[in-house]
């Protein structure tokens, strides 16, 4: 693939995964199938937060969200397999970040 086939793609990835929380919400879904409020109290995100989050991450095809006709109505989401391609990822970059990344240090812009 030439350089000008990868720049839009690698853009549009980094895209998706830059957004905030978005990381910790594709990593927190790595363990398996969870609800809503079982994500949203793991990683202390605010609800209106995580749906906007969920919902873009089900357009782009990384999570699936799975309704179960019992009463009460249990929803739950989980990563698909675009989602779970990204495990490598995530597990690399979470070594790195034990590794390199010091949280007594500002972030910088």
């Amino acid at each position: 693939m030439n350089t000008s086939q990868l720049c839009p793609k690698f853009e549009k990835a980094m895209g998706i995964l830059s957004k905030r929380w978005t990381g910790l919400v594709i990593y927190q879904l790595l363990s398996g199938p969870q609800r809503f409020c079982t994500i949203e109290s793991s990683i202390g995100i605010s609800g209106r937060l995580l749906s906007d989050r969920l919902k873009h991450l089900e357009n782009e095809g990384i999570v699936k969200r799975e309704v179960f006709p019992e009463t009460p109505i249990r929803i739950e989401y989980s990563l698909t397999e675009k989602g779970l391609a990204l495990e490598p990822l995530m597990k690399e970059l979470e070594k790195w970040s034990q590794n390199w990344v010091d949280t007594e240090e500002p972030l910088q812009n």
